[in-house]
């Protein structure tokens, strides 16, 4: 399949990586070891438009496809993590299950403010004892005589959720059991500031560590009727295909993070000099980036193949699985390359290959661990 970018997405392409290099690139390093969230940069990269790409202009998106979405977080990715983590959260974790699974009210309440930037949502997922294991949740939400609901439990590891930037999370409940006596899961909107709902940014991450991450906490959280996320019991239906969706992007941070990797050795090896010759003039060192640039090259092609299965509507599933297990795997091999380029230099922080070092273990966690992506893939592939 040849992938050749039309205008617009090679203009897109150019405008994000034009910004990430100007804006974002200066102060990476700064924000990282202060683990400092950018409000700065985020509403800099709403004003770009980063927020609400896929989603209709009705509602105040920019209505690109899937295929341009990514390649803007692969543009973020490729200068810093965080920052792509922000709008990949935001967009595929925030503002997605709003837009593919709200009412028309609900999407007339809150997208605009979540395209805009104006605001950030969180996804209310993970749990301290329900990470791959998603059946292991156990926060609940009770009907209440009054019509309703109360949630009660937690939740872990949730992208943009505790900042003064957050207008909410949606959160998976168990919510009953159904007629085979299997939990029944039900998606919440919960707006900050409601009484019992108590997010906590956590910190000293290995990780993105400029991004926002948070523990939430529901003690007696009282929420309407209309506030359940399309109907009552369909909320394992949509986590599922949130997080299709949501592979996509991480993936597209994987593909930026090892093109990113890649670059600064290139850039390194030409200006480190060793034993009278630059690094770049030893075979050892032409051997790993030509192993770099040939496995960037074909995470790139499976990457925009899975996104074109999405945008043309085909079965892009499994084909996101594989991208994200083969991406996320293609950093770790260039940022372990990048390091290695760069010696003892490549250990210390002022140099952006400890960052992508640090930066690309998520990938192979976050969105489904690269086990259970090849659960994923395997299952598909003995199912056909």
């Amino acid at each position: 399949m040849d992938f050749n970018l039309n205008e617009e997405q090679e203009i897109l392409r150019r405008e994000v990586r034009s910004f990430a290099e100007a804006e974002i690139a200066p102060h990476a390093l700064e924000l990282n070891e202060k683990e400092e969230f950018s409000y700065e940069l985020t509403q800099k990269m709403a004003e770009l438009g980063l927020f609400g790409m896929t989603v209709s202009e009705q509602y105040g998106g920019g209505g690109y496809d899937y295929l341009s979405y990514v390649i803007a977080v692969e543009e973020l990715a490729r200068v810093d993590g965080s920052q792509a983590a922000t709008v990949a959260a935001d967009n595929s974790l925030g503002i997605g299950p709003l837009y593919y699974f709200g009412n028309e009210e609900q999407k007339q309440k809150y997208l605009p403010d979540l395209c805009s930037g104006k605001k950030l949502w969180g996804f209310g997922l993970t749990e301290p004892g329900a990470g791959s294991d998603a059946g292991g949740s156990k926060t609940k939400a009770e009907k209440l005589e009054n019509g309703n609901w109360r949630i009660n439990g937690q939740k872990i590891f949730i992208t943009n959720a505790a900042n003064e930037m957050t207008g909410g999370v949606t959160t998976q409940c168990v919510t009953g059991k159904d007629e085979k006596g299997r939990k029944e899961y039900s998606c919440f909107i919960v707006e900050a500031g409601t009484e019992g709902f108590k997010p906590v940014a956590m910190h000293k991450k290995l990780v993105w560590r400029a991004s926002n991450t948070a523990e939430l906490y529901f003690d007696d959280v009282e929420v309407p009727e209309e506030n359940i996320l399309g109907k009552k019991g369909d909320g394992f239906k949509q986590m599922l295909q949130t997080l299709d969706k949501g592979r996509l992007s991480i993936a597209a941070m994987g593909l930026g993070c090892a093109q990113g990797a890649y670059e600064a050795a290139v850039k390194y090896s030409k200006e480190r000099h060793q034993f009278g010759k630059a690094l770049s003039d030893f075979q050892v060192t032409q051997f790993k980036l030509a192993d770099m640039a040939v496995q960037i090259d074909a995470a790139r092609s499976q990457l925009y193949k899975a996104c074109w299965l999405h945008d043309t509507g085909q079965n892009f599933a499994p084909y996101a699985a594989m991208a994200k297990l083969n991406c996320s795997e293609v950093a770790h091999f260039c940022a372990n390359h990048c390091v290695q380029i760069h010696g003892g230099y490549g250990l210390m922080e002022e140099y952006p290959a400890a960052r992508f070092y640090r930066d690309q273990k998520l990938l192979e966690i976050g969105e489904g661990t690269s086990e259970v992506q090849r659960i994923v893939i395997s299952r598909w592939l003995l199912n056909q």
